[in-house]
């Protein structure tokens, strides 16, 4: 006979066989966009990614790298997927562990009916979690939330196996194993520390009485466990042991390290010989306590490979921490800044006095010397608050905060500007800030990624408050037309075809409410903890995160732990429904037959079905091969300017993975605002030569000229290397007294004019194969410049602005320059005149080819030319079955916009030849819905006229048409009270279909242009 435990066992891995089964065959093949290219590299060849670091990810993944060495990224997202399955497999036995409690027998038997329910319920929960929207995101692709999720499920798992044999002899060794994995879990993602409340409360239900103080009491322990873990144990280890680097290095003349070694091994003999004592005295919990702490350092000790790794000096090397005060900073994440949590300032709070804080050390001369404080800023009092939310300053944040939700009034109050004028400042009340807090932090930003998981999710687009993108439904129309304020069935095609599109029918979620309920009715103690893990995982991060507006991504995969606990309900919920049929069906197997089967299908299989299509990343090589292009646009020795991630990880993945164009060397604008990355640029890595830079590691070490000023002394131009000679000066002649940022003296600029002289020597090799027409420029034709002049506008410069100045007066045309497509134009330094675009990337040349107000670059057509008909690759771009999200979308959207500039820059040449193989190609390289879509097609519409193919012309712009046909249908839809807010919209469709009846009439279609005038009057 099958004993429970061995059916357990049996069902608990065909569940798991079934999600790996399911991740494995929608996994993507290669690096995704995002971290993960990043996380790729640093696994193949053990570097060191941003902080604050998983070092135990990467180590396990360079051990999966090795099984498959011709295909690492795949395998790395195979450790994903694994880890996933895995995960399915723990919270299968968890639920069975929490339903046994309820349906096992007084007499330890089971019934048929029981075991229907236990098991059902079991394999319910987890298979919704398997085909959940954000747990099968993170599945399927080398990031570390997956396993971050593992550790989760484990370590809940295992508190509850202690939990069964609490009673036995060695049960605390599970406690034990549980901290050992926190400690681990430390190497892969903070987030599995949120467990620790849970936890905390299973081990008082089991030990004590359950009192109202007790209760209360529990609850104040698991809170300064986890307080002390984040932050005593976690910053507080190698606060201690700074200490003792500072006494072995300045004091004692030790090598760098040998202070940290030491102090490692006290440590460890210390905590050896508490556990020792503790034994040997028979103190039992002072011994566990002992033990925990000295596993939880075991396993936060992978961080020794941070150490080790950075101390190679790879060629990747974040922050570079290789001691114990780069460590610090690396664990602390100070490259990202801070925000407030418990105390702090408003957004349109005055701008704050400073004040000098903890010393800044730096490893120079054999030593740690002194380079800087850290600034601690001081707010006036009456622009400040308990519990902060609206307070970052940052590009269009203070707007958002002022429109959300209809915008706030504030309270005034009367301060002094900067020229000592009176003015009144409305600031937030406390109470606008907690609605901001619960309408858009928690609402918008944690209850919105909750019913995409559990109701339904409209589109894959990115919200950010309006009623077309990114919001849940549910499917039933009543309720997303009240909720969204127009007729769903009117949705034109692109938004109802749209993949991410999905419908449960709020299924899952009334599913789960009823486990919920259920839960709290028939164990309340159980539903207290897992209540406790859903809370501490979803509001408690919100409440952590304080995040800002506008984020540069969809962040529901940062909550994936919540939903995980809201499994556990919709598992338990098909008990619920077994009990009600119960009442109503004769035989109790019966009733739980069909509560089993009719939520398999109803809640995991329709969410399969609705998530398949959009989790599938099969055959998606598009960051891979964007990375290919990109790398492939720049000739030998190149320098490249990128800015984001999504154009530089997947960049880092191709050289050092791939090993595709080495030889070029990426600087990261937004990462040389960081002292320890343009060192690094003087490095020599593979075929890359070294950058000359004068900005060595004695120049900026700390925050040394992170900022410079700069003043018009000198009202003639100043050569950029001498300018450079005098920044990097140490005299005293070449600062400025100040108290700028803190600072006594501040180097900066004589003069705001840098000229970068040139000769036809200093870049013939540059100039090679670039083909200049006559007309290039309007007044005159193209030619060599002695000099070119940059010029700084504002009155000071960051580090990375400065790193950028540095290599061009050092470089000295020696080395081609490209600023890539997607680096902002703030980074350009002025010079958009001087760059010729050569696909993915515009080269800097000592010529100008566009008039001096201009801010485009000129075309190379024959080159990019070249390039899209040999050397680039545009794999599956045309495959309607390959997903392609709106990031994935918005990186196309570059080369549909390289395609436009080379076939207009042949039309300007007059050669439709050529523009007319490009627009063949075009429309050969991109798919059917991807040409319809609206706005984006427009130039090469007119381009089609151009070279007489009006055909074709009128095909794509029919297809343009219809969509923005659709739009405009679905806008009048829009109830009045909501029609303000598709407005922008509405009359981009409107403007659209207005270019294209524009373009028909230039190009004498009439009856064309008639039809679409008509779309036009009808919904003008």
């Amino acid at each position: 006979m099958v004993t429970f435990k061995r059916l357990n066992l049996i069902l608990g891995w065909i569940v798991f066989a079934v999600a790996s089964a399911v991740y494995l065959m929608t996994i993507e093949p290669t690096a995704s966009f995002w971290d993960c290219g990043e996380f790729i590299a640093c696994g193949n060849k053990l570097l060191v990614g941003h902080p604050p670091g998983a070092p135990l990810f990467i180590t396990i993944a360079r051990l999966f790298t090795m099984l498959n060495p011709a295909n690492p990224a795949l395998m790395v997202n195979i450790m994903s997927a694994l880890a996933s399955s895995f995960t399915i497999l723990f919270l299968f036995w968890s639920i069975t562990h929490l339903m046994e409690k309820v349906f096992r027998g007084k007499d330890g038997a089971y019934s048929a009916y029981s075991l229907l329910v236990i098991f059902g319920s079991a394999a319910v929960g987890a298979l919704a979690y398997t085909f959940s929207d954000s747990f099968w995101f993170s599945a399927v692709e080398g990031e570390v939330y997956a396993m971050s999720s593992l550790f989760t499920a484990v370590v809940f798992w295992a508190i509850l196996k202690w939990e069964s044999e609490a009673h036995e002899a060695f049960a605390n060794r599970w406690i034990i194993l549980i901290a050992y994995l926190m400690g681990l879990s430390i190497g892969v993602h903070l987030l599995n520390l949120l467990a620790i409340p849970a936890i905390v409360l299973v081990y008082y239900f089991k030990k004590y009485p359950v009192t109202t103080k007790g209760l209360i009491a529990a609850a104040t322990v698991a809170v300064l466990i986890l307080g002390v873990t984040l932050y005593g144990i976690i910053p507080g280890t190698f606060i201690v042991g700074s200490w003792f680097e500072l006494l072995f290095v300045n004091s004692f003349r030790l090598p760098y390290n040998s202070g940290l070694i030491f102090y490692t091994f006290l440590l460890f003999a210390v905590l050896g010989y508490f556990i020792y004592r503790t034994h040997k005295k028979q103190k039992p919990l002072l011994n566990i306590f002992a033990l925990c702490i000295t596993v939880i350092l075991l396993g936060y000790g992978s961080y020794a490979m941070v150490l080790v790794r950075s101390s190679a000096n790879p060629s990747m090397d974040q922050s570079n921490p290789e001691n114990v005060f780069n460590l610090m900073s690396y664990l602390n994440r100070e490259q990202y800044g801070d925000r407030p949590l418990v105390k702090g300032q408003y957004f349109n709070a005055p701008a704050p006095s400073g004040k000098d804080g903890s010393a800044v050390y730096a490893a120079l001369n054999g030593r740690y010397e002194v380079v800087d404080h850290k600034t601690e800023y001081v707010y006036d009092q009456r622009f400040t608050t308990i519990f902060p939310r609206m307070y970052s300053t940052q590009d269009e944040h203070p707007n958002f905060y002022k429109t959300w939700n209809g915008g706030f009034k504030g309270r005034p109050v009367r301060t002094q500007n900067d020229q000592g004028k009176n003015e009144v400042i409305y600031v937030p009340t406390f109470a606008e800030n907690l609605s901001f807090f619960f309408t858009y932090q928690v609402g918008y930003m944690y209850m919105r990624y909750f019913m995409w998981n559990f109701a339904g999710r409209q589109n894959d687009m990115q919200g950010h408050g309006s009623l077309t993108r990114g919001n849940w439904i549910c499917g039933i129309p009543f309720i997303d037309n009240a909720r969204l304020g127009a007729d769903q069935s009117l949705l034109p095609d692109s938004m109802k075809n749209n993949k991410g599109r999905n419908a449960y029918y709020l299924l899952p979620l009334l599913l789960g409410l009823a486990g919920m309920y259920f839960q709290y009715k028939r164990n309340k103690k159980d539903f207290t903890v897992v209540m406790l893990l859903f809370f501490f995982t979803g509001i408690a991060i919100v409440m952590y995160l304080n995040q800002s507006p506008i984020q540069p991504r969809e962040r529901d995969y940062s909550y994936a732990g919540s939903f995980y606990a809201f499994a556990f309900w919709i598992g338990i919920g098909v008990a619920a429904v077994a009990e009600l049929l119960r009442r109503l069906v004769k035989h109790p197997a019966t009733a739980g037959a069909v509560a089993v089967v009719a939520s398999l299908l109803l809640v995991p299989t329709i969410m399969a079905k609705e998530n398949w299509d959009d989790h599938d990343r099969s055959n998606r090589y598009l960051a891979r091969d964007f990375a290919y292009n990109y790398l492939s646009s720049c000739r030998p020795q190149s320098v490249l300017f990128t800015y984001g991630d999504n154009d530089t990880f997947p960049l880092w993945y191709a050289q050092e993975v791939e090993d595709i164009r080495p030889d070029v060397r990426i600087m990261n604008l937004s990462y040389a605002g960081a002292s320890w990355y343009v060192e690094q640029m003087s490095n020599a890595y593979y075929s890359s030569k070294p950058l000359s830079m004068s900005l060595t590691h004695d120049k900026i070490a700390g925050n040394r000229r992170a900022v410079v000023l700069v003043q018009e002394r000198i009202s003639e131009p100043v050569d950029i290397k001498q300018a450079m000679d005098f920044i990097v000066s140490e005299a005293p002649s070449t600062k400025l007294r100040s108290n700028f940022r803190g600072q006594e003296s501040v180097s900066y600029f004589p003069s705001r004019t840098l000229r970068l002289h040139s000769s036809a020597a200093d870049s013939s090799s540059i100039l090679t194969q670039l083909r200049l027409p006559a007309d290039a420029a309007p007044d005159k034709a193209p030619e060599w410049l002695p000099f070119v002049d940059i010029r700084l506008s504002s009155s000071y410069v960051y580090l990375n602005t400065l790193a950028q100045i540095d290599l061009l007066a050092n470089t000295r045309w020696t080395r081609p320059i490209y600023w890539g497509v997607t680096a902002p134009p703030s980074y350009n330094l002025g010079l958009e005149k001087y760059f010729v675009d050569e696909g993915f990337a515009n080269l800097f040349v000592p010529i100008q080819l566009q008039p001096n107000n201009s801010e485009d670059s000129w075309t190379n057509a024959e080159d990019v030319y070249h390039k899209i008909m040999n050397v680039y690759t545009f794999r599956n771009f045309n495959n309607e079955s390959v997903y392609y999200d709106e990031n994935c979308l918005r990186m196309i959207n570059q080369t549909r916009n390289m395609f436009t500039r080379a076939i207009f820059a042949f039309l300007n040449e007059d050669k439709k030849d050529k523009a007319k193989e490009l627009l063949n190609k075009y429309l050969e390289v991109f798919s059917k819905s991807q040409l319809s879509v609206m706005y984006s097609h427009m130039p090469i519409i007119e381009a089609l006229y151009y070279v007489d193919e009006p055909e074709k012309a009128i095909g794509l712009s029919d297809a343009v048409a219809t969509d923005a046909e659709q739009q405009l249908k679905y806008f009048s839809s829009v109830t009045p009270n909501k029609r303000h807010e598709v407005e922008y919209e509405r009359s981009l469709a409107m403007r659209t279909v207005r270019m294209l009846a524009q373009a028909a009439q230039r190009n004498n279609q009439p009856e064309y242009e008639k039809k679409l005038n008509d779309v036009v009057t009808l919904y003008q």
